[in-house]
């Protein structure tokens, strides 16, 4: 299947598309063993043209995985390794003087791709950090007063590592804010362990992807459709009053000092629209939001240090509000 096909009866069917995406997973498992969920949170990030951060220690394929996704996409993507002294510009380019034409002419940098994997972001200060917020928010990068429109589509995978703060910079709320998911990828069970060193015995190489079987199975068309899709999935007034009364909760907790805003609540609107799509429903029931808190809410509030001394996590409280807020039927 040629998943550029440019026709209006392939571009336009919702199932097909669905179907394309779905076959994701079973794709990128030929480079990435046991990363479901993190698949399917990509796939939800793209449906809702958000961005992810993908929380893990090092060793557990992160830039593999997303490799492997704009491959099994057809996505142009680009990788950045943040540093403390990566500048601003060496993420959206800048004006590079051209002594021939006695001319400055724009050279764009790694931002202007499909897929930007943003490594360790956190490993940067918060003035190259802040490079990304009108990427992200805005979809395109001003440089001396001139607006750039980024491709489409476009998404950030930025990578942190949980358990290393040495000379590293938290990013900021806003900043957080501005991600869409925030994933987690857990150490392989052994079983899973097994099959990675089993594929690399037999000659498998991570930077071969083409090598490992990884083809193309889905592309832009199929995006477009599934947005087009999601956008008519049937959200009920009981639903939408669900999802508020969640958040409003996590403003509420004693253990937080800071709940999840309005911004959260849509964002996790749509995060539940998208996979009530991606499972064959064009409606929208409670297990949808329960299912896409974590990951939509864990980043935005902010634990009280008191909580955190008795071994509180964002997950336990939000997990707390959810067994709590009356479900609808």
């Amino acid at each position: 299947m040629d998943p550029t096909t440019d026709n209006a009866g392939y571009a336009g069917d919702p199932g097909r598309a669905r179907a394309s995406l779905e076959a994701l997973r079973a794709e990128i498992a030929k480079a990435v063993v046991g990363q479901d969920p993190a698949v399917t949170g990509l796939v939800v990030a793209l449906l809702c043209r958000g961005h992810v951060l993908l929380e893990g220690v090092p060793g557990v394929a992160k830039t593999l995985l997303v490799r492997a996704l704009a491959s099994a996409l057809e996505l142009d993507t680009k990788r950045v390794q943040f540093t403390p002294d990566l500048m601003p510009s060496d993420v959206t380019g800048s004006l590079v003087y051209d002594a021939r034409t006695a001319e400055f002419s724009f050279q764009p940098g790694p931002v202007f791709t499909n897929l930007l994997l943003a490594d360790e972001i956190n490993r940067t200060p918060p003035k190259t950090q802040s490079s990304l917020l009108e990427a992200m928010e805005e979809r395109q990068v001003t440089v001396d007063g001139t607006p750039r429109p980024l491709p489409e589509p476009f998404l950030v995978a930025a990578t942190q590592n949980p358990v290393e703060y040495e000379g590293t910079y938290p990013l900021p709320e806003a900043q957080l804010d501005r991600f869409l998911l925030k994933l987690t990828i857990p150490l392989p069970s052994r079983q899973d362990e097994i099959d990675v060193l089993t594929r690399h015995a037999e000659g498998f190489n991570p930077r071969d992807l083409r090598a490992a079987g990884v083809r193309p199975v889905a592309g832009p068309a199929d995006l477009e459709a599934a947005r087009a899709a999601v956008a008519k999935t049937t959200v009920s007034p009981e639903i939408t009053a669900y999802v508020v009364d969640i958040c409003r909760a996590t403003r509420e907790s004693p253990s937080l000092t800071l709940g999840v805003s309005p911004r959260g609540a849509t964002a996790l609107l749509a995060t539940a629209r998208a996979w009530a799509w991606l499972t064959g429903r064009d409606y929208v029931i409670p297990d949808d939001v329960k299912a896409l808190a974590l990951p939509t809410l864990r980043h935005r509030v902010q634990l009280r240090p008191e909580a955190e001394m008795e071994g509180v996590t964002a997950d336990s409280v939000i997990n707390a509000i959810l067994a709590h807020v009356p479900v609808p039927r």
